[in-house]
């Protein structure tokens, strides 16, 4: 059996964080992955001034605030039944400078990934099932057994392994719930420049919503959500996914939106049910049993309306990794038992109420934009919600989730200069 400080399942953004945050304050932690390599699902993801004060806690920040980036700084809604266009602000920037960006996933992965030991990610590794072994002397440990036979002892188990978390299923959490939507989404590639001004670009009608974003000068991020109809057989081929958002969903959007569409790499295009976790499961639901715990997708499931998704990811990772900072600084290292257990109570608690809010703030801000033609809704949409847009959103977009603690003992010299390599 292999022995392991912390093994963490998922090398998403939620996993590769978390073991960048791990390696900060000291403890090497072991990622495995099901896929053959990083998955880039998604293909471009927002990332928010809460998103970038996580990165720069994890010493990552500096790889991608580039020029390369855009800022996201307004945007153009267009009803395509009416015509009528208003303009919407992004926040300012927090004081630290930060802004709204959109990023290449992929891009993004492998910045976080590249942080780490090349032995940390462990690739075509399918979990099987989960142990929680009581030991002598109050000692707990986490026994993962896999599917190619191997198995392996931890002092704490770290779910990241997504929407249809494995590790959250074993903690009791319900599972996340469809929200009557779906989502199309890829990146277009212009090899030659796509000539579109860096505004962000929105259109509505009565149960569709889609829009794109430049990521580069030659890269450019789109979406579609549409609402779910029963019988309703979406194709999952790139191609004819593709086929099926120019010539049904969104045959009457502009031709600026087509253009975008159909120059999409079909390796990011994706359609998929938009899930999430209801928030008052997450609030009282198991969110860690003993030394085992979840974070990104795997904890809080939640709608992309508010991008932060991702970025929400990237706050757990520090909120963990500084607790568990905490904890080495106490007891010089890692010891299994009630110490790691408590620990991952109290980065529980730090995180379900901030997670919760997302959850419904995100959904609501879906269930605006979308969901109906009466005056009603659109009185909400156009008039408050799309007019107070920058000050809706601020709050969440601007939250700081703390820095990690500078840990150093007669066994590790660690700092927490975030361009030093380990």
């Amino acid at each position: 059996m292999e022995e392991h400080d912390v093994v963490i399942v998922g090398a998403g953004i939620a996993g590769l964080a978390t073991a960048i945050a791990l390696k900060r304050v000291g403890v090497k932690a072991l990622v495995l992955e099901k896929s053959e390599g990083l998955r880039a699902t998604g293909a471009a993801i927002g990332l928010h001034p809460n998103a970038w004060l996580a990165l720069e806690a994890l010493g990552v920040a500096h790889k991608l605030t580039t020029t390369t980036y855009p800022p996201l700084r307004k945007g153009n809604v267009t009803n395509i039944d009416t015509g009528a266009t208003q303009q919407i602000t992004f926040p300012q920037p927090d004081k630290h400078g930060h802004e709204s960006r959109p990023i290449n996933r992929k891009a993004l992965l492998e910045a976080l990934a590249e942080e780490l030991p090349v032995d940390t990610i462990r690739f075509s590794s399918k979990l099987k099932s989960i142990v929680n072994l009581q030991a002598e002397e109050g000692s707990s440990y986490a026994i993962i057994h896999m599917e190619n036979g191997v198995s392996i002892k931890a002092k704490a188990l770290i779910g990241c392994d997504g929407v249809h978390s494995v590790v959250a299923r074993w903690l009791g959490l319900t599972a996340p719930v469809n929200s009557g939507r779906w989502a199309v989404r890829g990146l277009a590639i212009f090899p030659e420049g796509h000539g579109l001004d860096v505004d962000f670009q929105q259109f509505v009608t009565i149960g569709k919503r889609a829009g794109f974003a430049a990521v580069n000068d030659k890269e450019v991020y789109w979406g579609l959500v549409g609402k779910s109809s029963k019988g309703e057989d979406i194709p999952h081929d790139p191609e004819m996914i593709k086929k099926e958002v120019i010539s049904n969903f969104a045959k009457n959007f502009p031709t600026s939106y087509l253009r975008v569409v159909q120059h999409s790499d079909l390796s990011t295009v994706t359609w998929a049910p938009l899930l999430f976790r209801f928030p008052w499961d997450v609030i009282l639901g198991n969110l860690s049993k003993g030394n085992i715990t979840v974070a990104g997708d795997a904890m809080h499931p939640m709608t992309p309306d508010l991008g932060q998704g991702g970025c929400s990811a990237l706050e757990d990772a520090v909120v963990l990794g500084r607790h568990i900072g905490n904890l080495i600084i106490k007891n010089k290292n890692l010891v299994a038992g009630d110490q790691v257990a408590e620990v991952l109570e109290r980065y529980v608690k730090e995180r379900k109420w901030r997670v919760a809010k997302l959850i419904m703030s995100a959904y609501l801000a879906g269930w605006v934009q979308q969901d109906g033609s009466g005056w009603f809704m659109k009185f909400l949409r156009d008039s408050i919600f799309y007019r107070h847009f920058s000050s809706l959103m601020s709050n969440d977009k601007q939250y700081d989730c703390g820095k990690l603690p500078c840990v150093s003992s007669s066994n590790n010299e660690l700092d927490n200069d975030p361009r030093k390599i380990y």
